[in-house]
């Protein structure tokens, strides 16, 4: 079977890094072009290397990941991130949504990996894909909810049936 990107962006994440390091993951309501995502990559290189939290520097990494997710992960081990300090992280998001026009908070549309693509599905129509098939309880779910780096490692790209869906969706239960 040929191993694809969406087989190896583990390799991406920094093994240095607190299993218990904290994990936000904005979801973009689009795709970025790669002349996009090429704009993003300096702007997250720098607030990574500018990152602080009571003057003091946080030991942080952010990344996007199949052109559609900025992850952001702070090791709190030497230094705990604030609220400021979130909220720093949080309106370099927002700068993003508005440079690109996206909308990278919308929490009401989930994203699926099917036919090596991300689709993306807003919310009230998720029982509407399960009956016609476009969403069966192995379809691989972008769980954004994940709050760890041990949990975005292992919790983040889960088959539908092992996330929050499956207790929603009757349907999304294994037989």
């Amino acid at each position: 079977m040929e191993q694809t990107i969406f087989d190896t962006w583990r390799e991406l994440v920094p093994a240095d890094f607190a299993d218990n390091s904290r994990v936000w993951i904005y979801q973009c309501n689009r795709m970025l072009m790669m002349s996009e995502a090429l704009q993003v990559e300096p702007m997250l290189e720098d607030f990574v290397a500018n990152w602080k939290s009571h003057g003091a520097p946080v030991k942080g990494y952010a990344n996007l990941f199949f052109g559609q997710f900025l992850v952001i992960m702070a090791d709190e081990s030497a230094t705990t991130v604030g609220g400021c300090s979130t909220d720093s992280s949080v309106r370099m998001v927002k700068e993003i949504e508005q440079r690109f026009r996206v909308n990278m908070f919308d929490r009401l549309s989930l994203a699926f990996l099917v036919k090596g693509k991300v689709e993306m599905l807003p919310v009230h129509q998720l029982q509407y894909g399960i009956e016609k098939g476009f969403i069966s309880p192995d379809t691989i779910y972008f769980n954004n909810l994940v709050q760890t780096k041990a949990d975005w490692l292992n919790k983040w790209m889960v088959p539908a049936a092992q996330s929050w869906l499956a207790s929603r969706y009757k349907p999304l239960t294994t037989v």
